[in-house]
């Protein structure tokens, strides 16, 4: 049995850190996405105000599988 997998790209954000923003950009492919195999954190960034991390941000890729 063949499979094929899709990628899809995602960008989250959390103002607590990089493994909250990781689970809600994840917990919202999840709504829409079925049969998801994996994630790839792409790239890890901060926002700064006042001197201050303000925003934990990643751009995420989702792996899912296709249904025959």
């Amino acid at each position: 049995m063949e499979r094929v997998a899709r990628v899809s790209e995602v960008i989250a954000a959390s103002p607590v850190s990089f493994d909250e923003a990781i689970k809600a950009g994840f917990e919202r492919a999840s709504r829409t996405l079925r049969n998801i195999t994996g994630l790839r954190i792409i790239e890890q960034r901060v926002a700064v105000e006042n001197g201050n991390i303000s925003e934990y941000r990643v751009r995420l890729e989702v792996i899912f599988v296709l249904e025959q």
